[in-house]
């Protein structure tokens, strides 16, 4: 149980707590409805990929700038998730549930009615904020509700395995949605679940904040990040037309790399409130469990955008077909979290991470020898099951590891620099591998014509040619997780400790403080 009447011993050492009269909110209540708010937000980054065909032929994509409905999401998200998880320290955690949850409600709606690519765009950019604001508030609630331990591990394995099957079930439903109705509905489903959690939020999710004076938002921060990582991505994608020397991509990239210096010099010596405080970084396990999420997601993400690509364009499934082809993944996703979830206390994170990221790294390896007559049993089940399960047994862990030991006044900015560093990763990995692919299929293309068997030919070649590179990325993350995780230790790290003092802190055992706050709760 959640209780949400703080004594006043509780108001001076913890953030607060606001709820009225008294009430007392079930765990499982409250573990449900941040679940929710995470699984939409994650859902509808990949949910949009099995109905990518049919809204290129509707709205009038280009090849192009069709990963932008994509990429407007991802990348608000992620430059705007460091101020999002400041927001909900500062201004409490269950409001920004609130505001987010109701914004990406609303510009799901607008993005169903779009008529124009620049209309559908400016949704996804809409929703990518909302989610922001939206999803470090599911995880700092969580952190700050349940102690650091076996009871914070169970729930962090619930919070990964929904957060991961969501990107996985996305497919799924995306494809059900727009073969049976159409490709709007992968965005109007969000608008009656998200009206539901709104009115169920409001009911049940306890307020908390942390005690601070200085209530100030880094907004120059957000933006220049924000506009740093889109200048970026854009420099990469003019690489599909122009060469790296061209102005066309020099321009861009001088402007977003110029952002990014920008930003880091705000943040060192402008902000009085940081964003993204660097000290932060001194802590190994965060700066470690990031660098992997990072790198996890840039490989991941591709994959799965060149593996919905690849089932319609060339192999002719429908948009169900291609669905339902993902289903292996979503349960071994789903499973993998829970396996996780019940071996990180015993055996630590970097273990089941190696194990993890060896098996994603197989099966997108085995994916990469993809041709146009393969076939899903002799070809892609086999890939997806790996995937699946390593996706599953690697993300559960690798939160544990960012989250573990953060002072509750920075669990803001650390779930929200958790999720930044996924997005960062899947939205330039994704670029990356986009712009890979189109480059290996245009030589190909002009070598050969373009008769339907030699497009087809020609794709699939550039598919695989950008999974090999996903491959690589795999393997990067296998590495940081072999030597910057730290391994097990036996004896806790205060939550209160500084971060400045953990900077060769091996893993805390969760759980190991598990006895002693069930005993001041009794007291």
């Amino acid at each position: 149980m959640i209780r949400t009447n703080p004594t006043a011993e509780q108001a001076r050492t913890e953030p607060t707590i606001v709820a009225g009269s008294g009430r007392v909110v079930p765990s499982w209540v409250l573990l449900a409805l941040v679940c929710l708010g995470q699984f939409m937000v994650v859902l509808d980054i990949s949910i949009v990929n099995v109905a990518l065909p049919s809204i290129q032929a509707e709205l009038g994509f280009t090849a192009s700038g069709l990963q932008w409905v994509v990429n407007a999401y991802t990348l608000t998200f992620a430059g705007f998730l460091l101020l999002g998880g400041r927001a909900a320290d500062l201004f409490g955690r269950r409001r920004m549930f609130l505001a987010g949850l109701g914004m990406f409600t609303a510009a799901s709606f607008v993005g169903g009615l779009a008529q124009s690519p620049a209309m559908l765009i400016g949704a996804r950019a809409l929703q990518g904020l909302g989610a922001a604001v939206l999803a470090p508030a599911t995880l700092t609630i969580l952190t700050t509700n349940f102690p650091e331990g076996p009871a914070r591990a169970r729930a962090l394995g619930v919070w990964s395995a929904v957060a991961a099957a969501g990107a996985s079930a996305g497919a799924l439903l995306g494809g059900v949605l727009t073969e049976l109705i159409s490709w709007r509905w992968i965005l109007f489903v969000n608008v009656p679940v998200g009206v539901l959690a709104v009115i169920a939020a409001r009911t049940f999710l306890p307020e908390s904040r942390m005690d601070s004076q200085h209530r100030s938002l880094d907004v120059a921060g957000a933006l220049t990040v924000t506009g740093g990582l889109v200048a970026l991505v854009y420099a990469i994608v003019r690489i599909q037309t122009h060469s790296w020397t061209s102005g066309q991509t020099l321009i861009p990239l001088g402007v977003g790399l110029t952002l990014l210096c920008g930003f880091l010099a705000i943040q060192t010596r402008v902000a009085k409130a940081p964003l993204m405080p660097l000290r932060i970084f001194r802590s190994r396990p965060l700066a470690a469990g990031n660098a992997y999420l990072m790198l996890l997601f840039a490989g991941m993400f591709g994959t799965w955008y060149f593996e919905t690509l690849f089932m319609q364009r060339v192999l002719g499934y429908s948009p169900l077909q291609t669905g339902l082809a993902f289903l292996p993944q979503t349960i071994l996703i789903a499973a993998g979290s829970q396996i996780a979830s019940r071996l990180v206390s015993r055996i630590g994170s970097r273990p089941i991470l190696l194990v993890g990221t060896a098996l994603s790294a197989t099966g997108v390896a085995w994916l990469s020898g993809i041709t146009s007559g393969s076939a899903f049993l002799g070809d892609l089940l086999g890939p997806f099951v790996l995937v699946g399960l390593g996706m599953g047994l690697s993300v559960t862990p690798a939160t544990v590891v960012a989250t573990a030991g953060v002072p509750r006044e920075d669990a803001g900015l650390a779930s929200g620099l958790l999720n930044t560093s996924r997005f960062i990763g899947a939205s330039i990995g994704l670029a990356v591998l986009a712009t890979v692919a189109a480059n290996r299929t245009t030589g190909l293309l002009e070598r050969a014509g373009s008769t339907p068997s030699s497009v087809a030919a020609a794709t699939t070649i550039g598919y695989a040619r950008a999974i090999e590179i996903g491959v690589i990325i795999l393997l990067v993350a296998w590495i940081v997780a072999a030597l910057a995780i730290p391994p097990l230790r036996r004896s806790p790290v205060s939550q209160t400790e500084p971060l400045g003092e953990m900077d060769a802190t091996p893993e805390p055992v969760p759980g190991a403080d598990l006895e002693l706050a069930e005993e001041v709760e009794c007291a």
